[in-house]
């Protein structure tokens, strides 16, 4: 039988709920987890302390007692090679403050804050007692910085490959056009460029793998080759999703999930061994970490990184995501806009984290199943999501969906109030705006 709704919601929530105050609950929290070899830990926003502080803490249980591989972010794939040569002990980074300076492109203090370096310095350390081979990383998952790839690329190849290098100068000049800007302001300039450029990486992708298997007789590994490959498939990918951008928000959004999957797959093999692709912790946002189909985002056709993975790989995951009820966060009010810590309005009616908040718990966890127990089967709800931009006078529009919570996450964290993230940089005073709610939609609906 398919249970149904209890009658008061928040008290049988408070009776499934397991509050998170210590290591003990963060033990629990990780035999949950059980053997998933791909754990993907989401945030509410980018710009909450406590957020980064528990996927910090649950990773590095992961990393000692699980013997995950790495960390895996919502970053540039180019600027975490820097941040990973240096938890690595390699490089000339005396700090992870300095490593991080690779992050300059907005936003910054998503990863450039306090807690990712405090978090760094601690696998820096961890790493010191380990042999090389059994270190941890720090990867990016992301396609924004589309001619820094170039760039990369080309650096490589001059070194290795001279005359292919001087092919890939021509084959990349179909990226002339785009706006250097585009890597700033997510591809939002002019391109009117045609399939043939993808199709030009592609060609150039699949030459690099025949010559470098005509020299040594096997196909190609190691991590320069990894790198120039991956650096590779970025460029195809990011290009698609810049010209997406103009196609509707649905392709390019499925593009970039479907870059971040491909990207976490390919790292799971590169750095595992034949058979037994490595286990790796991924930070990003809910909207990526969670399951899109039970979410009005799967409902417009849009997919995630969660999905994917689900699919690809069923009982070998785990997606934990984090609600908040209100409190202080980082963020911009619009896009390459300075960031200033800004007060999160209270969770609005009818949404989990309305729910949750009723609980009275200031940080607690419920599982999936005890939540669908609880609230019935296909309960749906309201459920933030604040990116780098938070519009408090647009609260309902901008940063509210509705999804079934049970069937998007495995776990769902609770943190009823947050601060904002201290930033490396000197940071701007607190920002407060006037709010007035627009709630004239509907606050609950079926997706």
């Amino acid at each position: 039988m398919v249970p149904g709704p209890v009658d008061d919601p928040p008290e049988a929530i408070a009776r499934i709920a397991h509050v998170v105050g210590g290591d003990q609950e963060l033990d629990q929290l990780l035999d949950l987890v059980g053997t998933a070899r791909l754990v993907l830990i989401g945030g509410a926003n980018h710009g909450s302390h406590e957020l980064y502080d528990l996927r910090a803490a649950l990773t590095r249980k992961l990393i000692v007692q699980r013997r995950f591989a790495g960390v895996v972010v919502e970053g540039d794939w180019l600027d975490a090679l820097r941040v990973d040569r240096y938890v690595r002990r390699h490089g000339d980074d005396e700090s992870a403050h300095d490593a991080l300076a690779a992050f300059e492109r907005f936003p910054t203090w998503m990863l450039r804050n306090t807690d990712v370096a405090a978090f760094l310095e601690w696998l820096r350390m961890w790493n010191s007692h380990r042999n090389a081979e059994y270190r941890a990383g720090f990867y990016g998952l992301d396609l924004y910085s589309l001619h820094a790839s170039i760039r990369a690329v080309l650096s490589l190849l001059d070194e290795t490959d001279p005359a292919i290098a001087s092919v890939a100068r021509e084959r990349y000049r179909c990226f002339d056009h785009v706006s250097g800007a585009a890597e700033h302001h997510e591809g939002q300039a002019t391109f009117g460029v045609t399939g043939a450029c993808e199709q030009e990486v592609v060609a150039q992708l699949v030459e690099m793998q025949r010559r470098h298997a005509a020299r040594s007789g096997r196909m190609p590994n190691g991590g320069g080759w990894f790198r120039a490959m991956q650096g590779t498939h970025l460029i195809k990918d990011a290009e698609a999703y810049y010209h997406a951008m103009f196609g509707g928000r649905s392709l390019a959004w499925n593009l970039r999930d479907t870059h971040l999957a491909d990207t976490l797959d390919m790292l799971a093999d590169h750095l595992g061994e034949p058979g037994r692709p490595a286990s790796l912790v991924v930070w990003a946002h809910n909207s990526h970490v969670g399951d899109a189909r039970a979410t009005a985002m799967g409902g417009r056709g849009e997919l995630s990184l969660g999905q994917l993975m689900r699919q690809r790989h069923p009982c070998e995951v785990a997606l934990i995501g984090m609600t908040t009820h209100t409190g202080l966060i980082r963020c911009a009010h619009d896009w390459d806009e300075p960031a200033a810590s800004a007060r999160v309005q209270p969770s609005l009616p009818g949404s989990w984290e309305e729910l949750f908040h009723q609980v009275g718990a200031s940080r607690f966890y419920v599982t999936a199943a005890s939540l669908r127990h609880v609230v019935g089967a296909r309960a749906d709800r309201l459920h933030r999501t604040i990116g780098v931009v938070y519009r408090p006078e647009d609260e309902r529009r901008s940063h509210h969906y509705v999804t079934r919570l049970a069937d998007q996450f495995d776990i769902v964290l609770h943190v009823d109030t947050t601060h904002a993230v201290t930033p490396l940089e000197a940071a701007p005073p607190m920002i407060e705006r006037a709010v007035t709610h627009d709630l004239p939609e509907p606050t609950r609906a079926r997706t």
